[in-house]
């Protein structure tokens, strides 16, 4: 009896790896964010965000353009208001920050892919992603309203996709319908449809201080513990007119990438988000882990589970140092 041989691993040096990886790191698709601000020359550090800044709006335009030159093309804008009340009107103001930027980056910069969030939180009084009633109840459909006057404004301004991240049921149709109505037929719509209820976005709510000031938010956004809801959630944004999926957070939600990637016909993405890119940072300053191959993993694993774009802090560093 003759025994065959096993069949032996390639031992693969360096350019043999990368040729037949199957995941590659595609730097074009990822997005930076940013948060501007409505006081003048102010540029400063968030504490739980080493390397992330909220910017006036002359102060944002240099980044910008320092970023631009390293190679960042897709961009993402919070806003962060002087004044707030319970209806978040300075969301959706035609002198609101958020459409002051839209303005001055587009005239800038007519080649940078501008997305605009499109929510009330960071505008809110109250710190919720919708309107409130006096009993602390979320009003979805009051809401709904108001989500799509935001989605206009900034569409006015020059936007190029909006992003609606608040969570509210039907308000991608109604954004949609508003924007078709108006002649804006090219003006896409990036829904978070899959966000959850996260202890991972504690960083982000102390850079637009967009925290609640009473309960939470897991009555509108998801629970944790759930991946078919996420499936069933997808589907109603496609169904509305949704052009792309976002899922949030994405590290810890692998799986939930990779189940609506299967379910879906549009492009998926994921958003590396503030707790993820804190963890990292600080870490990586503390001389624990190596930062460059950390960022490596975490985005390729992102993209491994199905995304097709990723929205990270991590980004500029990415192209700063030319990790790809």
């Amino acid at each position: 009896m003759i025994l065959k041989k096993r069949p032996r691993r390639l031992r693969k040096n360096q350019i043999v790896r990368d040729l037949v990886s199957e995941t590659t790191l595609d730097a074009k698709k990822l997005i930076m964010p940013y948060f501007v601000c409505e006081e003048n020359k102010v540029k400063k550090e968030i504490e739980s965000m080493p390397g992330i800044f909220v910017n006036s709006l002359e102060e944002l335009l240099q980044e910008i353009e320092s970023d631009y030159l390293l190679g960042v093309r897709n961009m993402l804008l919070f806003g962060l208001p002087k004044k707030k009340d319970p209806q978040g009107s300075g969301a959706y103001a035609k002198n609101g920050i958020i459409q002051k930027s839209i303005r001055k980056i587009k005239k800038e910069f007519s080649e940078i892919n501008l997305i605009g969030d499109v929510c009330l939180c960071e505008y809110t009084s109250h710190g919720h992603c919708g309107q409130v009633d006096a009993g602390g109840n979320i009003l979805n459909d009051a809401t709904l309203k108001l989500l799509a006057k935001v989605a206009l404004a900034q569409t006015e301004a020059g936007v190029d996709w909006v992003a609606p991240s608040d969570m509210m049921d039907g308000r991608v149709a109604v954004i949609r319908e508003v924007l078709d109505k108006k002649g804006f037929v090219d003006t896409g719509i990036l829904s978070y449809a899959v966000k959850y209820a996260s202890a991972f976005y504690g960083p982000f709510r102390d850079a637009a201080d967009s925290a609640p000031q009473f309960g939470d938010r897991s009555t509108y956004q998801m629970d944790f513990r759930n991946s078919l809801e996420a499936e069933k959630e997808a589907c109603l944004d496609v169904q509305e007119g949704a052009d792309i999926i976002m899922v949030k957070p994405a590290l810890s939600y692998l799986d939930v990438i990779y189940r609506v990637k299967q379910k879906i016909n549009l492009p998926v993405c994921a958003y590396n988000v503030s707790g993820s890119y804190s963890m990292v940072k600080t870490t990586a300053r503390q001389n624990f882990i190596d930062e460059k191959k950390m960022v490596l993993e975490i985005l390729t694993s992102i993209f491994r589970a199905g995304a097709d774009l990723i929205v990270s802090y991590h980004t500029r560093d990415v192209f700063k140092n030319k990790w790809f």
